[in-house]
């Protein structure tokens, strides 16, 4: 078993001892999504794919937040943000900007890219080296920066 999978596990039995039902009830849904996508694949899951399933659930979450946000539905997007910031306790640390940005153009220069045409081999070594520490679409619009000038 994953260590992720195993903490997401062990946080559940903590959670329930302490009667947080809340909580219980949001991590299991999560652990729920990655029983159904093994079973699915037929595989088990190592860290990086159940990384890879709580960044698509707090995107979920994210963007409900922001519907019922701009809906006015305090009380839902309240539920979402509890949601999230249970989720974010087993994301790894943020990379800030200038980390990024760093990297970024180390990541450029290794690769020698020079225009858009090498956004693509540039981003799928980024991928694997900020996994679940850097939003894609941030990472994304720096690169798209850094090969246009």
């Amino acid at each position: 078993m994953s260590a992720l999978k195993q903490q997401l596990a062990d946080t559940i039995v903590t959670s329930m001892k302490a009667r947080e039902l809340e909580r219980v009830k949001v991590m299991r849904n999560v652990q729920a999504v990655v029983k159904q996508i093994e079973i699915d694949r037929k595989i088990e899951l190592d860290d990086a794919g159940v990384l890879e399933i709580l960044q698509k659930q707090l995107k979920q979450r994210q963007e409900s937040l922001a519907i019922f946000t701009e809906n006015g539905r305090e009380d839902l997007a309240a539920k979402e943000q509890f949601e999230i910031d249970i989720i974010n306790e087993f994301m790894p640390k943020q990379m800030d900007d200038d980390e990024l940005a760093a990297l970024v153009n180390k990541e450029i220069s290794e690769q020698g890219a020079t225009s858009m045409r090498d956004m693509g081999s540039v981003m799928g070594a980024l991928k694997t080296k900020t996994a679940g520490r850097a939003d894609p679409a941030v990472i994304s619009r720096l690169v798209k920066e850094a090969l246009q000038g």
